[in-house]
């Protein structure tokens, strides 16, 4: 990932970008508290919860800050199976109840209870958050929940014994109860948001994992839209603090009242593929103006993208979609002649065509007196390009054919 903008000015006007707002048919979502223009970033926000994604993921990255580990990184003094970028991470450590788990047998025990990745991501979750002080517990238990899994698909009982056999009772907060894991579980399940491991030129996305996950409350709010008109940015290798914050950014110009939207998942997946993650994952069926044109389509038109992984998770609280993109309304990308697909300009424009890449393009912020960059950044790869590059030749769509 490329090293984050730096704009003093621009990160300062964040925190006045969104309001929170109760939208009918939608639940609480954010909107433009003002007018926004393209590129101004909407939200840079600490997490409350930071977890590896697998136990693997500890060998590679630092226990307290997930950058990439250097060759001679510092053993935690407690468990010795993680380790940390620095002196300052080691001082701040990782979550205790994980510490513990690892400690014993050098995650012996935490292997032998998780022996998958599937396991491995809600055991990690839940062993971070029962570790958090009770004001972060109950931060997160107020976030909205996910709807209940497919059976079969996550055993909070078994998980809940997990816990309870691998964290010593003393350390255990008050309350803690089978109820209380499958009620985290939900909050998990609906508002995590991946850091990525670091992308290679090429890569492709069933090969990009995820080092760590986040909860972030305030980004959890972000509904979704499959024309998104904001996305999300992570800088986890950077320097300095603040590494592991979410940074949104708006696509294009957002009017004020405007809802602010994000994708849960990259923007060329298939209608078919949209549909089923977010009713499964999120318990709602989209009715965004894409969503209306691509029900219409014949099964074997509708190839406008593959099956995605963690490359583009992103969660929030939602209850349906149905917000056009701003870029489309006023007509800043004119007519494509395909009336098939009416949207194909957003594809033009804002869908990296990076070989196996397909993140989303927003502008750098503008400078700070309010000139715009026109230098546009991928979400994914980091790859930095021109205005004028970012529009291929007339009659490409950046949609997988």
């Amino acid at each position: 990932m490329a090293t984050a903008p730096q704009n003093p000015t621009m990160e300062a006007a964040a925190s006045d970008a969104l309001r929170v707002a109760d939208l009918p048919g939608r639940g609480r979502g954010l909107v433009a508290a003002r007018s926004v223009r393209e590129g101004e970033v909407l939200l840079s926000e600490p997490p409350i919860l930071l977890y590896p994604s697998t136990l693997a993921s500890l060998r590679s990255y630092c226990a307290a800050c997930f950058r990439s580990l250097p060759a001679a990184g510092i053993p935690c003094a407690s468990c010795r199976a993680a380790a940390f970028c620095s002196p300052a991470c080691a001082a701040a450590s990782h979550p205790r109840l994980l510490c513990a788990a690892l400690s014993h047998g050098g995650g012996a025990g935490l292997a032998a209870a998780a022996p998958t990745e599937a396991v491995q991501e809600p055991l990690l979750f839940l062993l971070s958050a029962y570790s958090l002080p009770d004001p972060s517990l109950r931060g997160i238990l107020s976030l909205s929940s996910a709807p209940p899994p497919p059976p079969g698909a996550q055993d909070a009982a078994g998980l809940h014994a997990a816990v309870a056999a691998l964290a010593p009772p003393q350390m255990v907060p008050q309350g803690f109860s089978p109820d209380l894991t499958a009620a985290l579980l939900a909050k998990d399940r609906g508002n995590s948001f991946a850091i990525m491991e670091p992308y290679l030129p090429g890569m492709s996305l069933e090969h990009l994992k995820a080092r760590a996950y986040a909860v972030y409350p305030r980004a959890s709010l972000f509904n979704h839209d499959c024309l998104p008109n904001a996305c999300h940015f992570d800088y986890p290798d950077r320097p300095g603090p603040g590494n592991t914050d979410i940074v949104v950014r708006a696509l294009h110009d957002i009017s004020e009242g405007r809802e602010v939207c994000i994708s849960y998942f990259a923007a060329n997946w298939r209608y078919a593929d949209r549909q089923r993650r977010l009713l499964e994952d999120y318990g709602f069926r989209c009715e965004c103006d894409r969503c209306q044109v691509e029900s219409q389509w014949k099964d074997d038109d509708d190839n406008n993208g593959d099956d995605g992984d963690d490359a583009m998770d992103e969660e929030g609280e939602e209850d349906g979609g149905d917000d056009a993109d701003d870029g489309m309304e006023d007509g800043d990308g004119g007519d494509d002649g395909d009336d098939d697909f009416p949207h194909a300009y957003f594809f033009v424009r804002y869908l990296c065509d990076s070989e196996g890449c397909w993140g989303m393009l927003a502008p750098l912020p503008p400078s700070p007196n309010g000139e715009l960059s026109h230098v546009f950044e991928c979400n994914l790869c980091g790859k930095m390009r021109k205005e004028e590059d970012v529009m291929p030749d007339e009659g490409t769509s950046g949609m997988v054919h």
